[in-house]
């Protein structure tokens, strides 16, 4: 199982909000497609066809749960991540 698989089925499983690195969450959304902008502190991640734009922050080097939640929530209505 690749990486990037692992960290789909950890967001969806919903038991590790806490433990998702910042980093590991930007390159997931990335080769799901979505464009990264930047802007201070905010990484700001839209993609085609995807109504909601997902606006995530460091802390530390962990994502934070909510953003996580928000991540789990996209994926989930829009179906990605079963071509990874």
């Amino acid at each position: 199982m690749e990486k990037s698989e692992k960290l789909i089925w950890k967001i969806l499983s919903g038991s590790s909000d806490n433990n998702i690195r910042f980093s590991d969450l930007c390159s997931l959304l990335r080769k799901l497609g979505f464009i990264e902008r930047v802007r201070g502190s905010h990484h700001i991640f839209r993609k085609c066809g995807v109504e909601e734009k997902i606006n995530i922050q460091k802390d530390d080097d962990k994502a934070k749960p909510y953003q996580v939640r928000q991540v789990r929530n996209v994926i989930t209505k829009y179906h990605l991540g079963g071509d990874i």
